[in-house]
């Protein structure tokens, strides 16, 4: 079992930055990939960035170039960098990690993002 923690979630202005912090504990030796999904009241879960061992990274269209994930070394630990943030990008944005056997997902609690015009 892997237990995912965010933090870092706030109120924030449209052009200001935020950054999300995941932390993964349990039997994460068995993750491959961590990322990032939100959702927004009365929309689906979507996919906001993904990230793998060996740093291959993969984006929503619509917040490349101004998002950015990494990981820690050891990998238990994934983050959201999010700079020029607008008003769509308010959501409830979700950890998600997966098993490398069978791609189980995890999740986390999810923290609550909100950008003001």
């Amino acid at each position: 079992q892997v237990h995912l923690v965010e933090s870092g979630g706030g109120l924030v202005q449209a052009g200001g930055s935020l950054r999300l912090s995941c932390v993964a504990s349990g039997r994460t030796s068995n993750i491959n990939v961590m990322g990032w999904y939100r959702q927004a009241p009365g929309k689906e879960r979507e996919l906001v960035a993904t990230i793998i061992p060996g740093g291959t990274t993969r984006y929503k269209d619509s917040v490349k170039g101004r998002f950015n994930i990494s990981r820690n070394r050891i990998g238990n630990t994934v983050y959201l960098q999010m700079n020029d943030m607008k008003p769509e990008d308010t959501a409830i944005y979700y950890c998600n990690a997966r098993r490398a056997a069978d791609q189980y997902a995890f999740w986390g609690q999810g923290t609550q993002v909100t950008v003001s015009a």
